[in-house]
């Protein structure tokens, strides 16, 4: 199926990101989202893939895809199941758009917030999470750029957004900031260092930290300094934040000088040491971890990285590439991804950001894991 985390065994087995099949109802909804070189069920052995027609227009032919025509996606958060229909909300970087888009045949995307914010400096509205309460407050919270500073709201569909964390610096660039909401019901804030390294060492400064706070914006309890919001140190642009199930692990992708890395979070600590680098900075983003393998988006590459994890957290290898274009299976330039269910995640792209795009372009897809071969992936 059909981009700031899930559980699988045996990193061994190659395992990789595709678009799936349909699954049982018991793992949840699963609209039914053929290979995008194909059907469902992948084509006999030794014969070619069945290819997906071009997009007409905003029509896209293409199975995994539930909303086009979209403008540059930065976040995407995903919705609690409707039935067999999943439903994702998506931010538009450079309007400052937030729409809700649907897997239901002939939804159309709907705008339910709208934010003025400063697009330069690689910022704008580059973070999206849902309450940790949402489904009874039906809150959202985004991090967004204006002309002044980087800053936190909360906001409903139909009401006025509030400050919720105001005063992140802003700069010429590292503005990118990232959401999650993780299992003990806090929200984690990934911040850029606003183009000032030393502001990102700064205890001071919101700048270039991984924050932990309240609903309210507080410093949240459990925090490593009693009073401080700050959760560890260290980042320049951050691009996504996961979680292990569990909650017991915690990872930001971040694009530092020369290299993009993956940080593991440890609580108190200056992120120093990444536990992968990519000197080809292919543009991280989004992440999911599901267990036995970290999946990255690249808004550059244009593709998957997927990092294999041992039992223990450590990063075991270098990542095998998926969703690069083989058997046209690829979306272009992969930004946010927040997962949907213990087999699926739902993504954005950001082909208008200088990638290639089609006509359905910007676009929100599903995407799923399928089983490799083991030794499969490519270098």
């Amino acid at each position: 199926m059909l981009t700031s985390c899930a559980d699988f065994d045996d990193s061994a087995s190659g395992q990789t990101w595709e678009p799936a099949p349909d699954l049982t109802p018991q793992a949840g909804p699963q609209p039914q989202l053929p290979e995008a070189g194909g059907t469902s069920q992948g084509p006999p052995k030794g014969s070619a893939p069945t290819p997906v027609p071009p997009p007409d227009g905003c029509k896209d032919f293409n199975k995994a895809v539930i909303a086009t025509c979209l403008d540059r996606i930065s976040a995407v958060a995903a919705l609690p199941a409707a039935g067999s229909t999943i439903g994702a909300l998506a931010a538009e970087r450079i309007s400052g758009s937030v729409l809700r888009v649907s897997s239901e045949p002939g939804a159309s995307p709907k705008e339910i917030a709208s934010f003025d914010v400063d697009a330069s400096g690689d910022g704008g509205l580059t973070g999206l999470a849902l309450s940790p309460s949402y489904s009874e407050d039906r809150l959202v919270f985004a991090y967004l750029t204006t002309e002044k500073d980087n800053r936190v709201v909360r906001f409903a569909e139909g009401q006025p957004p509030k400050p919720v964390l105001t005063g992140i610096p802003k700069g010429p660039k590292g503005n990118r900031g990232v959401l999650l909401a993780d299992s003990d019901g806090a929200l984690l804030v990934a911040t850029g260092d606003a183009g000032d390294p030393a502001a990102a060492a700064d205890p001071k400064s919101l700048a270039g930290k991984m924050l932990r706070i309240d609903t309210s914006g507080k410093p949240a309890k459990g925090n490593p300094t009693t009073g401080s919001r700050v959760l560890a140190s260290g980042l320049q642009a951050p691009g996504g934040i996961c979680e292990s199930t569990d909650g017991s692990r915690t990872w930001v992708t971040d694009r530092a000088d020369g290299r993009d890395v993956m940080y593991r979070v440890e609580p108190g600590t200056t992120l120093t040491t990444p536990v992968w680098s990519w000197p080809d900075q292919p543009g991280v983003a989004g992440c999911t971890d599901w267990s036995d393998v970290l999946i990255v988006a690249t808004s550059k590459a244009g593709n998957l990285q997927n990092l294999p994890v041992t039992e223990e957290g450590a990063v075991s290898g270098k990542p095998s590439v998926t969703m690069d274009g083989e058997n046209g299976n690829s979306f272009g330039r992969l930004t946010g991804m927040d997962v949907v269910n213990p087999d699926f995640v739902v993504a954005g792209t950001a082909n208008k950001d200088g990638g290639d795009p089609v006509s359905s372009d910007d676009r929100v897809v599903l995407i799923s894991r399928q089983m490799t071969p083991a030794g499969n992936g490519r270098d």
